[in-house]
């Protein structure tokens, strides 16, 4: 059953594509492998432009931030699964985002990895990066523990039940009669 996530937000603006989730020079990387995947969450959104803040402190194993609040077409760029399993290895639990990319979503529900979850509305002004929040995602709901204000998500419908069951592969085994 999906449990609250509370935890610091990471903001994001539109068009954060694959390659500054996780840059091409990391596909050497093979998530199989443990030592491999923690890398990989080491890197995560190394690729962004300059000015913001480090997603994954030098030195640092994961990240502070468990949720990504971003804008429009999250994820965009190429099909690569390692940018949802960067994110998910960096400790990232749940994006909010104004929409995916297709693909990007389908890799995160398939693979289990996190929660891509939208929003009608802008929350730059209520989720500053470091900001405190509790989502919800069998309520549909992200609160910002400051203001205590709630904010309504789109319901993930199908893809909570293939997210729970840890991937696509694990949800179809245990469907199996």
């Amino acid at each position: 059953m999906a449990s609250p996530i509370r935890s610091r937000v990471y903001l994001l603006g539109d068009a954060v594509d694959t390659d500054q989730i996780i840059p091409a020079r990391r596909l050497v990387l093979n998530p199989a492998i443990e030592a491999d995947y923690r890398e990989l969450g080491r890197h995560a959104l190394e690729g962004l432009p300059a000015g913001h803040p480090p997603f994954v402190e030098p030195g640092a194993e994961k990240s502070r931030y468990g949720i990504i609040v971003a804008g429009r077409n999250f994820g965009c760029g190429s099909s690569r699964e390692h940018a949802p399993v960067a994110l998910a290895a960096a400790g990232v639990r749940a994006v909010v985002a104004r929409s995916f990319a297709r693909i990007f979503f389908r890799n995160c529900v398939n693979g289990g990895y996190l929660y891509p979850l939208e929003i009608a509305d802008d929350l730059g002004d209520a989720f500053p990066t470091g900001a405190e929040a509790e989502l919800d995602p069998l309520a549909s709901t992200i609160r910002s523990l400051a203001t205590k204000t709630t904010f309504r998500l789109r319901p993930l419908g199908d893809e909570l039940a293939i997210l729970e069951a840890g991937g696509i592969f694990r949800f179809a085994a245990a469907a199996k009669p």
